[in-house]
Order: C-alpha cells, then sequence, then structure tokens
C-alpha cells in the first residue's frame, strides 16, 4: 500500500504543476489579447474619467506579477473574481452552468464508456467478421466526421426535416437545471456519444486482439475453458487497462469539445458562458472556464494513472 501511495501522491504533485503552468498560459494569454478591457466593456464613447474608475475597480492598473499572484490566490481559494460584464460573483455566475455541463458529460460518458468497450470487446472475438468489418467501417467515417456535422445531422434527422421527436435546441430557461426537461439533453449526449464510442471501440479492439492471441489465453483454452469464460474473466482484466487510459482521455475531451455542442443546441452549460465571455471581452469568466477545464483534464487523467497503477501488477512492483 506504501508504494500505491507513493504513486499516486507523485501523479498528484504532477497534475497540480499541470495545472500551476496551465495557470501562467492562461494569465498569460489573456494578457496578451488586443485591445483594452476597460474599453471593450464600456464602449468607445466612455469618459476617459469612467474608463479610470474601471480599470481601477478590476485592478487592471496593478502591476503584472499581483494580478497574477492574487488571481492565483482565488483561484486555489475558491474565489473566482467578479464578472467584468455583469458585475456579480463569476462562481455564482457559473455554478448552474457548470452543473449543467458535467451533467451532460457524465451522462455521455456513462453511456458511451460501458458501449464502447462491450463494441471493442465483441469486435476482437469475432475479428474481421461482418460485425468487426461494418463496425470498423462506420467507425472510421464518425471519427472523421467532426462533432458540430453530427450535431447538425441530428437535428435535421430528429427535429427538423425527417421527424420532430426532439426539441433542436435547449429548453431549459437561465438558471434552470436541464434535468428539468431531458428531451432536450438528448441530441447533446447522442452527438458527444457518436464522437467518442469509435475511437474508443478500436482502442478496446486492439488491446483485446492483442491480449486475445497471447499465450496464457492459448492455454487457457486448451485447458478447456470455455471461450466466454476466457474472453470475459481473463483476457477483458488484462486488456481494459488501455481503454481507461483513452476513456480518461475522451472524458476530457467532451469537456473541452461541450463548447460547440452547446453552441450548436443552444444549451446552457459551460461552452456558451465561453462563448458569450469571449464576445464581450469578460476576463475572468474566460479565465475560470479554461481553469475548470483543465482541472477537469488533470482529474480524469489522475484517476485514469490510479485505476491503471491499481489494475497493474507490474506498476508497482516497479517502484519498489
Amino acid at each position: 500500500m506504501r508504494v500505491v501511495a507513493t504513486l499516486i501522491l507523485r501523479r498528484l504533485a504532477l497534475g497540480l504543476l499541470t495545472l500551476w503552468l496551465v495557470s501562467l498560459l492562461v494569465f498569460g494569454a489573456t494578457l496578451a489579447l488586443p485591445g483594452d478591457t476597460a474599453t471593450a466593456i464600456l464602449g468607445r464613447d466612455a469618459t476617459p474619467a469612467r474608463l479610470t474608475a474601471l480599470r481601477a475597480q478590476l485592478d487592471l492598473d496593478e502591476p503584472v506579477v499581483s494580478r497574477y499572484v492574487s488571481w492565483l490566490k482565488g483561484m486555489a481559494t475558491g474565489d473566482l473574481g467578479e464578472s467584468a460584464a455583469t458585475r456579480e460573483p463569476v462562481g455564482k455566475l457559473l455554478s448552474d452552468r457548470v452543473a449543467n455541463s458535467a451533467a451532460l458529460v457524465l451522462v455521455a460518458g456513462l453511456i458511451a464508456i460501458p458501449l464502447s468497450l462491450l463494441l471493442g470487446v465483441l469486435a476482437a472475438v469475432r475479428r474481421d467478421g461482418w460485425f468487426d468489418q461494418i463496425g470498423s467501417t462506420t467507425g472510421l467515417v464518425l471519427a472523421a466526421i467532426p462533432e458540430f456535422v453530427i450535431a447538425l445531422v441530428l437535428v435535421l434527422v430528429f427535429a427538423t426535416t425527417l421527424v420532430q421527436w426532439l426539441p433542436a435546441v435547449s429548453l431549459a430557461q437561465p438558471g434552470e437545471r436541464v434535468w428539468s426537461s431531458p428531451q432536450s439533453m438528448v441530441l447533446p449526449v447522442a452527438t458527444l456519444v457518436l464522437a467518442v464510442v469509435p475511437y474508443l471501440a478500436r482502442v478496446m479492439r486492439s488491446s483485446m486482439v492483442e491480449i486475445l492471441a497471447s499465450d496464457y489465453v492459448t492455454n487457457a483454452r486448451l485447458r478447456g475453458l470455455s471461450r466466454r469464460r476466457v474472453t470475459w474473466r481473463h483476457a477483458l482484466p488484462n486488456a481494459i487497462v488501455p481503454g481507461i487510459q483513452a476513456s480518461a482521455l475522451q472524458l476530457a475531451w467532451m469537456a473541452s469539445s461541450v463548447v460547440v455542442v452547446e453552441y450548436v443546441f443552444a444549451f446552457p452549460g459551460i461552452g456558451t458562458t465561453l462563448v458569450d465571455a469571449v464576445g464581450n471581452r469578460d476576463i475572468p469568466v474566460v479565465q475560470a472556464v479554461t481553469m475548470i477545464a483543465a482541472a477537469v483534464y488533470v482529474v480524469c487523467n489522475l484517476v485514469a494513472d490510479v485505476a491503471t497503477i491499481l489494475l497493474t501488477p507490474k506498476l508497482r512492483t516497479r517502484a519498489r
């Protein structure tokens, strides 16, 4: 257990270092944006006195290092600052939207990950058969299509042209949680699932094909074990580690790709908030959303690393 704890602490330290480096990039990138924040908020007709007062209110007249340290302390303590556009706390502004995006990613992940693992295993067991060939071809086509195109096709098929079973845009009102109108989540969730499943299924298929061709699987079959038992109780536990790593990457990808999906479906999440914040030059909101996405990415990879360590005895032995 001490070895496992040491490995986990190392991964946690690397995750914190990554977040700090991301914070430097985010803060530096927002400083490098052209134009003046106060002018963008108040407009070109604002008086110099109002511009000066707003710059002082936003601490734009403070040294860069002082502003970064103050901002980083706020991020570490949960104080995300104040929106430059609406003048309300960023945490309050994002709370409902973060919950909506988290629900979208969680539901999509709960559907996509088990489905991908199942399809990958079945394709490996039926290697070069009709199921494998159809799945590979369909997966390649879906993987080549951007998620916004998948979203538009789903809208055309299920919300406008062919059948009108589902709403084309979200029905949730501002400040309302999306699960109060679950039908508006179907198309965004389906878009993310169709974008993620092809990649995860191919990763799982490749891993299972390699394991099924190994010597110990062959020996298990020669001892008289059934094909089903060998596949699900012997091959799958050894082949699932690459699937876990890929699933973590895809969950992190979904946390960032929701920007496009939410914009297409007018979904009230952090994606649409980020688009609005960029348009309004609301720097505190842009910084907060970017850091939240980075934190989700780091956490997903940390969970995947921990799961890999627990499932791979070689990693635990190697660290001794």
